[in-house]
């Protein structure tokens, strides 16, 4: 079992420097009012995760610093958790470390390695359960008792409240895409309607790919087909001669003779052979570009005709390139895209149709995981019910009876609602339960909603007996209640010791008390005293053992610690506790 061995605490709220030693077994946290008993609860839930207050720092201090020192055992969840995120165990101990700046900056270190801060909220899931006032305040709301009852049947519920989530959220998906389809239905015949006449401009002029480039480059040609020409002409001249003008000197006359005088004499050296060869390559391609120059100037024709057909097919792409792409390439991705969009857009008709069909489908299905959903919860409240009746009775409330109300709404209409019980009920992502603990203190009483029918002493009991009831079902290694014993008095507190005692033979439990009979039971008893200048340092937090013990209950019974008749009544509490460990 996991075992909070020690917590060291520096500069947080009114302590300057302290170690609380904890026992595996019952712990009393007991001191002055202001003494700083709340601080160990703050720093446990610093150690745990809780939120950063950059408050609770010690004024002058730069940072709080909180350090715990945890037993875990081998193959613990905990353990297993913690060497997920990098962490060493200590001789089988794991260490906690928490730093809260003055500024508001959070550090946090497990096993010696930095963590986030919500690895420690993940561990203190497996490690503690803390209780206190807030936590009270937090059980009277119907969410959490719904919350309570749903932990403390396990299975029986989470299986079919995870069906049923499952059927939620996919019910919420297709609802929620019915409506955006139905609502939209002008937007999309509007968008359809656009697209379809795009697409009927496209397909009036039936563009190819790359045709804006040839058509292009073809009027550009047919545009200058007279210059062309005559600048072939003028090049096949030079290059061939005029044959009109015999005196005329081309180029091809001239390459021939620089041949000719060349070949004459190549045999001599082998460089002059090479210059030779070139001079005939060139006197090759020369021939070849004349007679492609020949063939170009008689092919080429002005055609005003095809250039009007090209300038008249060019304008009618234009017009597509204007509205739909830069060019014909993107027109026609485009068009394929938009293609695409209005067979969706026509489609969608269908699409509500279908998905009508399977909100419908799936609310039937809510109906029936819905109905066992609250079978489960109602079965699980008698049981938990009747356990923390059980518990109430050593509490002393022998007569009072805890029972749970698992009720539900009716729906304005069968559209808003599920079918539970042959009746229409509103419904959310837990089902359609609502459930709330109900006390009656004695008997005749009406069961009333803990909130209005039990005091605070009867509502500190409730509590205890629900986490009891949990530790059955649900334990957790260490249970921290902050005063938990509030309002509460005479006999009753002393059978709250007594409890608290039982609960510690299973589990590490740490009380902050305020109650001499409460603190009797502990196994071991921190008190926790102010010096002079109103901090608590190290000698701050002592175990009480002897004749201090004896003082310290003295001290909580009457203000007195010196009192004989206080003296004679601590000395017997201490005697009760003892017979009943």
């Amino acid at each position: 079992m996991s075992v909070l061995e020690e917590m060291r605490i520096r500069s947080l709220g009114v302590i300057d420097d302290a170690v609380v030693e904890l026992s595996p077994g019952f712990t009393a946290v007991t001191g002055e009012t202001g003494a700083g008993k709340t601080m160990v609860v703050t720093s446990l839930g610093l150690l745990l995760g809780g939120r950063a207050d950059p408050a609770l720092v010690r004024v002058g201090a730069k940072a709080a610093v909180v350090e715990g020192r945890i037993t875990v055992s081998e193959g613990d969840a905990a353990a297993l958790r913690a060497e997920e995120a990098g962490a060493e165990l200590d001789d089988g101990a794991l260490l906690i470390s928490r730093t809260v700046s003055a500024e508001g900056r959070s550090r946090a270190h497990l096993g010696g390695r930095s963590v986030p801060v919500g690895v420690l909220t993940e561990l203190a899931d497996e490690l503690v359960a803390v209780h206190g006032q807030t936590d009270q305040q937090g059980l009277l709301k119907p969410a959490r008792q719904r919350g309570a009852l749903d932990r403390y049947a396990g299975d029986g519920v989470e299986v079919p409240h995870a069906k049923y989530a499952a059927a939620y959220r996919r019910l919420r998906a297709v609802a929620t895409e019915v409506e955006e389809l139905t609502t939209r239905a002008r937007e999309r015949a509007q968008e359809a309607d656009l697209l379809r006449f795009g697409l009927n401009e496209v397909a009036a002029v039936e563009p190819l790919p790359g045709e804006d480039v040839e058509l292009a480059a073809e009027a550009e040609r047919l545009g200058h087909a007279e210059a062309l020409a005559s600048a072939a002409s003028l090049a096949h001249t030079a290059l061939a001669g005029n044959p009109e003008d015999p005196e005329s000197v081309d180029a091809t006359t001239v390459v021939a003779a620089a041949g000719q005088a060349l070949d004459g004499v190549r045999a001599h050296d082998p460089a002059l052979a090479a210059l030779a060869d070139r001079v005939g390559e060139i006197s090759i391609l020369l021939a070849d570009v004349s007679g492609e120059l020949a063939g170009y100037a008689d092919q080429l024709d002005a055609d005003p005709v095809r250039l009007a057909v090209v300038e008249e097919r060019r304008a009618a792409l234009t017009a597509l390139t204007r509205k739909y792409g830069e060019d014909i390439a993107a027109v026609l991705a485009w068009a394929q895209e938009g293609a695409g969009r209005l067979t969706e857009l026509e489609g969608d008709d269908e699409r509500i149709g279908e998905l009508t069909a399977e909100r419908d489908a799936l609310r039937a299905e809510l109906s029936v995981l819905g109905q066992a959903l609250t079978d489960a919860r109602t079965e699980a409240a008698a049981r938990f019910a009747d356990a923390v009746t059980e518990e109430l009775a050593s509490l002393a409330m022998p007569h009072a009876r805890v029972s749970f109300a698992v009720r539900q709404t009716e729906a304005a209409d069968e559209a808003s609602g599920i079918d539970i019980g042959g009746r229409s009920v509103l419904y959310g992502p837990s089902g359609a339960d609502e459930v709330e603990l109900l006390l009656a203190p004695h008997p005749g009483a009406q069961p009333r909603p803990i909130a209005k029918g039990a005091s605070g002493g009867e509502l500190s009991r409730v509590m205890l007996a629900v986490e009891v009831v949990f530790a059955g079902s649900d334990p957790v290694p260490t249970y921290l209640f902050d005063e938990v014993d509030a309002g509460v008095g005479g006999k009753a507190a002393v059978e709250v010791g007594r409890r608290l005692a039982k609960l510690a033979r299973s589990a590490q439990v740490v009380v902050v008390t305020h109650l001499p009979q409460v603190a009797a039971f502990a196994d071991r008893q921190l008190l926790v005293e102010k010096t002079v200048d109103g901090s608590v340092t190290r000698s701050g937090v002592t175990v009480l053992e002897g004749e201090d013990r004896v003082r310290e209950l003295s001290r909580m019974l009457a203000g007195q610690e010196d009192s004989e008749t206080a003296r004679a009544h601590a000395e017997e509490l201490l005697a009760t506790a003892r017979a009943d460990g």
